[in-house]
């Protein structure tokens, strides 16, 4: 039975062939330690790094390239930026659509250095406003975190404005690009975005085990963790110069490589094509499930467009148990469950069953989602017969 995969909100899938063929070629040419050593093979592997770093500066338009620093994943990334900016009984804004990966790190420097949050809600059309959060600023307020579309609704919040909003306020803005990274157009000038976190392995086509953080110049963090990073190992402390003083520890030049590759696709196809593919599935099914009956998803209506993710219920049946018979049966992969943000099911009135979650990237095609729909049909007619 072939495989038809709808969950690239948690990784996407297949890769671009590229990817494999230059994560083969470290480990069979040149897998040395990048920064480690002035032979041959490290300084291919440095430049590998490097090349993938200048490539993800293009993508995000970033000025200096040793701003970004890379990460296993976005997690990662983000508690560096959170942990790293926050002081003792400064306020935070953000959304009510958090991840775990956001609001977890959140909840333990308010535990812990006494941090206030305060969490901004959608209005009745389930989007986000900027003048909202504008509202919720104090003068305590020193950083404005948000995911730029939720991977529970693919609502997209407006980071542009919000980058207005934070310039006007002297506030630094955080934002998570874990489902726009290769989606939607990202500028971190253009945006006033100060830090963006960001995973390899979702809409850059990368393995998993890559991600970065990129911050602007004039904000200094607190590293995580401290250690070996191949220059001033004499100091005592960790270096000043970037991107070392954010990377101890050796790299994933494999990973690093296979970043490359996915990047350079999604450059050469073009983020504003893949946009317009994803969104073209999501409407879609979008449209074909509000005409099933007994099923109901999520979010903002179809004249509102989103990132390629759609959660649905079907009545009578269990999220999981749905999300089973989908890859059992039919051989559909979705994901079930509460996805990681207990708050964005809050937020969309699902915390009390969770949703089955489809989501869409550049290989998917219309027939995939004609086959999604047939088979919510059918579940649906099997569980609430006439």
């Amino acid at each position: 039975m072939r495989i038809i995969y709808l969950d690239n909100a948690a990784s996407t899938w297949p890769k671009p062939p590229g990817v494999k063929e230059m994560m083969a070629e470290v480990l069979d040419d040149f897998a040395a330690n990048p920064g480690r050593g002035g032979h041959a093979l490290a300084m291919k592997a440095s430049k590998t790094v490097f090349r993938t770093r200048v490539q993800l500066a293009r993508l995000f338009g970033i000025q200096n390239p040793n701003d970004l620093f890379f990460y296993l994943n976005a997690t990662q990334a983000l508690n560096q930026a959170i942990k790293g900016f926050l002081k003792e009984g400064d306020h935070v804004v953000t959304s009510s659509i958090e991840h775990n990966s956001v609001r977890r790190p959140l909840e333990y420097m308010r535990r812990t250095k006494q941090v206030e949050i305060t969490y901004v809600e959608p209005r009745e059309d389930q989007l986000f406003h900027a003048e909202d959060f504008e509202r919720a600023i104090t003068p305590k307020t020193k950083l404005l975190v948000i995911s730029h579309a939720s991977n529970l609704t693919g609502v997209i919040l407006p980071v542009a404005e919000l980058g207005e909003v934070a310039k006007r306020h002297g506030v630094v803005l955080l934002v998570d690009a874990s489902q726009t990274a290769g989606v939607l157009p990202i500028d971190v000038e253009k945006m006033n975005i100060g830090m963006l976190a960001f995973p390899g392995h979702k809409g850059l086509y990368g393995p998993q085990g890559t991600g970065g953080l990129y911050v602007h110049e004039s904000i200094d963090l607190e590293p995580l963790i401290h250690g070996g990073t191949g220059s001033q190992s004499e100091a005592i402390d960790q270096p000043t110069t970037r991107p070392d003083r954010y990377e101890s520890g050796t790299v994933n030049t494999a990973g690093l490589a296979g970043l490359l590759a996915g990047v350079t696709f999604v450059m050469e196809k073009g983020v504003e094509a893949i946009r317009a593919h994803e969104w073209a599935l999501t409407k879609r099914t979008m449209l074909g499930l509000q005409e099933i009956p007994g099923v109901e998803w999520y979010g903002s209506g179809i004249e509102t467009e989103r990132v390629g993710v759609v959660s649905f219920n079907i009545a009578g049946v269990d999220a999981a148990e749905a999300s089973f018979i989908l890859d059992q049966q039919y051989g559909i992969a979705t994901r079930a469950g509460y996805h990681c943000t207990p708050l964005g099911h809050q937020t969309a009135g699902t915390e009390q069953r969770g949703a089955v979650r489809a989501s869409f990237g550049v290989f998917n095609t219309e027939e995939d989602v004609d086959a999604l729909l047939n088979a919510v049909r059918e579940i649906a007619s099997a569980f609430n017969p006439a």
